[in-house]
C-alpha cells in the first residue's frame, strides 16, 4: 500500500494556529509534524507504538463541520457505533470507559482502528484539541483484518454481520474493497434488517502497488460502500479538494473531511495524522451517531437519507451535522405542531330567549295604550265624550215670566 499521506504534507499537516482551540495553547505553539497512521503494515515491521506528540489546537474538521453547533443538539449519548476495522485500543484516554471488544479486537497493531474511533467518538480532554464527532457515543471493536491489516470480503462481511448483531446502530467499516459484491451486499441487507446504518469509504485510501510494475485502471465500484442501503464517502481535505491522484468511484453520498485529519494513535495520548476517504467516513459515522441519539424514532435508511437531503450543495453532497439535526424535512411526521382548535360556546337555550320577546312585545303594548290614553281622553273630556261628527246640542231655553 501506498501511504495516504505523502510526507511533503506533514509540514503543514498540524498548521492549526488558524483554527479557533478548544482548550487553551500557548500562544507562542508552533504547528507540530505528527506520525502519519496506515492502514496495513508491512510483513516485517513492528506494530505501530504511542505518538510522543499531542495536537494542542483544534483540527481543521473541528471548524468546518461547526461540531460546536451541533453539540448543542445532540452528543450521540446512548448509540453504538461500531468500528470496522483493525481494532481499537481500548487503553487509549480519549475513548476510556467507552469501548466494548468482540474476539481479539481490543488489540491495534496497525493503529487505523483505534484513529478512526478517534475521530467518531474521542472525548475532549485538558490541553488536547482532537475530539470526534460524537464525543459521547459508546465504541464497538470488530476486527475486519488480520493483524497487519489485510481485509477480504468474507472477513469484512462478516464482521458487520457481528456488529448488528451486536446491536450497533451505526456501523463504520473502513474498507473499499474491489470485490466481494455479493458476500458485502448480504452483510448490508442484514444490518439493514437489524436497523443499523452501514458507513463505508466510496474509495479506498490508496492504490496498491503492481508488483509487476504495470498500470491497471482502478476500479469503479467498491464494496460495501456500493450496497444499496450503504452510506459511501469521499473525502477533501483543508483546501475544499481532493489530491489529483486520489482514488475515486462513482455514486458517492456524501463528502466530508478526510485530508490531514488528527486522531489518536493505538497506544498512549499522543495523535497521529492521516488522509482518506476512510477517515471521512468516520466523521460521517459520528455524525450517523448524532442523528439517531437527537431522533430516535428515525430508522437507519432515514437517516441515511437525512444525512444526504441536508448536505451542503456540492457534488457529492457535503456533511452538515448541525443541518442534519435541526432541519426540518418535508413529509416529515410531527414535524409543524398543530393549532389548538377553536372552542365554540354552546348554544343558548330558546326558552328564556321567547319569555324575553314575550315580556318585550306586552311592554310594548303597553305602552302603546298608554299614549293612546294619554292622547284621547283629554279629547273625550272636551268633546264630553260626543262623537266628533255630531253638533253639540244647545241648551234648552229658560221658561219665560
Amino acid at each position: 500500500m501506498r501511504r495516504a499521506l505523502p510526507a511533503a504534507a506533514l509540514a503543514a499537516a498540524l498548521t492549526l494556529a488558524a483554527v479557533p482551540p478548544l482548550t487553551a495553547a500557548p500562544a507562542s505553539a508552533a504547528p507540530v509534524p505528527l506520525p502519519v497512521v496506515r492502514a496495513q503494515l508491512p510483513p516485517d515491521e513492528p506494530c505501530t507504538g504511542a505518538s510522543g506528540e499531542t495536537a494542542r489546537t483544534a483540527p481543521w474538521p473541528i471548524r468546518t463541520l461547526q461540531l460546536s453547533r451541533a453539540w448543542r443538539q445532540s452528543k450521540g449519548a446512548g448509540v453504538t457505533v461500531a468500528v470496522v476495522d483493525t481494532g481499537v485500543g481500548a487503553g487509549v484516554p480519549a475513548l476510556a470507559g467507552r469501548v466494548r471488544t468482540l474476539a481479539s479486537a481490543g488489540e491495534d497493531c496497525v493503529g487505523h482502528g483505534t484513529f478512526a474511533a478517534g475521530l467518531i467518538a474521542g472525548a475532549p480532554l485538558p490541553g488536547v484539541g482532537a475530539v470526534g464527532v460524537a464525543p459521547e457515543a459508546r465504541v464497538l471493536a470488530v476486527r475486519c483484518t488480520d493483524e497487519r491489516g489485510t481485509a477480504t470480503p468474507v472477513s469484512v462481511a462478516t464482521a458487520i454481520r457481528a456488529a448488528a448483531t451486536a446491536g450497533a446502530k451505526v456501523i463504520y467499516v473502513s474498507r473499499a474493497l474491489p470485490t466481494g459484491r455479493a458476500e458485502l451486499t448480504g452483510a448490508v441487507a442484514y444490518a439493514r434488517a437489524k436497523d443499523a446504518l452501514v458507513v463505508a469509504p466510496a474509495a479506498p485510501d490508496a492504490l496498491p502497488d503492481d508488483p509487476r510494475g504495470e498500470s491497471r485502471p482502478p476500479a469503479t465500484w467498491y464494496w460495501p460502500a456500493s450496497a444499496p442501503g450503504a452510506l459511501s464517502v469521499l473525502d477533501y481535505g483543508p483546501d475544499g479538494s481532493r489530491p489529483a491522484k486520489a482514488p475515486t468511484a462513482v455514486g458517492a453520498d456524501l463528502a466530508a473531511p478526510g485530508g490531514s485529519v488528527v486522531g489518536p494513535g493505538p497506544r498512549g495520548a499522543g495523535h497521529y495524522i492521516g488522509s482518506g476517504s476512510s477517515l471521512a467516513a468516520a466523521h460521517v459515522a459520528g455524525a450517523a451517531a448524532l442523528v439517531r441519539a437527537r431522533h430516535p424514532e428515525l430508522t437507519a435508511t432515514q437517516v441515511r437519507d437525512r444525512l444526504t437531503a441536508t448536505g451542503y450543495p456540492a457534488s457529492p453532497p457535503r456533511l452538515d451535522p448541525y443541518a442534519a439535526l435541526t432541519a426540518v424535512l418535508d413529509g416529515a411526521s410531527g414535524s409543524a405542531p398543530r393549532p389548538a382548535p377553536a372552542r365554540m360556546p354552546a348554544p343558548a337555550p330558546h326558552e328564556p330567549r321567547h319569555r324575553a320577546l314575550v315580556v318585550a312585545a306586552g311592554g310594548a303594548a303597553l305602552i302603546i295604550l298608554v299614549a293612546a290614553a294619554a292622547a284621547i281622553i283629554p279629547r273625550g273630556r272636551t268633546r264630553h265624550w260626543r262623537p266628533p261628527t255630531q253638533p253639540p246640542t244647545a241648551p234648552p231655553n229658560p221658561p219665560g215670566p
